[in-house]
């Protein structure tokens, strides 16, 4: 109960921030709708040409890990790019300025190179990783959550480094294991908050909209089950952008709490406590 109580100050402390700047909200937007193109560029045409099979069951394991390489690239560059540009919109209202979304898009254009380097890296741990598991099966998939975990852990502040102190992708990720280890320590307590109480949310909107729609085709009301269907989806991904933001938001209010040792919107012993030091 304590961690869900740490979770909630620290979502409505991020909400603070949100509201300051409601623009902030519109950088996980468009990440969101240029990643549904990249994956309609890239798994479409392997759908209607039948390559996916040809590739993934009896073709060339070689050829589709190049495929999975190459898709796992632009996509983690689409989803950097836009997470750059809210924690560099973020930075400035967290020093005291007022973004915008043109100031925010600068800011990650400046890195374009860094953030696509950081893709690859980010892609080239996601396909190894991949392997490992398809070659292990569920011992491999085990193992992996874990260095998945280890990873998402040590280049949580990858992209404020990239975006403030303007160092290329590996110096960054070394940075960012650096200020976490210096700050915090190594293990965190509930992996981050704000994912906690998301996490809840989607779960609730998930079981009670399904029980919602099943109750309604059971009646016969079709109507009203296809527009709950719709409403649940709406609401999920309002959800889910809102999660990015706090997400990104939190991101550089932590990035400043372990540089400067303080953050303006952030009691610093709650961000401290987010994390748990190793024993």
């Amino acid at each position: 109960m304590s961690r869900i109580s740490s979770s909630w100050e620290l979502v409505k402390a991020s909400w603070q921030v949100l509201l300051a700047d409601k623009e902030l909200a519109v950088f996980p937007i468009i990440s969101f709708f240029a990643s549904m193109v990249v994956v309609a560029t890239f798994i479409l045409p392997m759908i209607f040409a039948g390559a996916f099979d040809a590739i993934f069951a009896g073709g060339s394991q070689v050829l589709g890990f190049i495929v999975a390489f190459v898709f796992y690239i632009f996509l983690y560059f689409v989803t950097f790019f836009f997470n750059s540009a809210l924690v560099g919109a973020a930075m400035i209202r967290l020093e005291g300025g007022d973004p915008t979304i043109g100031d925010g898009l600068r800011i990650a254009l400046q890195h374009v190179s860094s953030i696509f380097g950081y893709a690859v890296i980010a892609a080239t741990v996601g396909v190894i990783l991949r392997a490992i598991a398809e070659r292990f099966g569920t011992l491999g998939r085990i193992v992996i959550s874990f260095v998945g975990f280890a990873w998402n852990v040590a280049t949580f502040l990858v992209v404020p480094v990239l975006v403030i102190e303007k160092v290329g992708p590996i110096d960054s990720v070394k940075r960012s294991a650096e200020l976490l280890k210096k700050t915090w320590g190594e293990q965190i307590v509930g992996n981050f908050s704000i994912g906690l109480i998301f996490g809840l949310l989607f779960f609730a909107v998930i079981l009670g909209g399904g029980l919602l729609i099943a109750a309604a085709f059971m009646v016969d009301l079709i109507w009203l089950g296809v527009a709950l269907i719709l409403l649940d989806i709406m609401v999920l991904i309002v959800l889910g952008v809102i999660s990015s933001s706090l997400n990104g938001i939190f991101a550089a209010a932590v990035y400043q709490f372990a540089t400067t040792g303080e953050s303006k919107y952030f009691d610093p012993e709650m961000v401290k406590n987010t994390f748990k030091k190793k024993k």
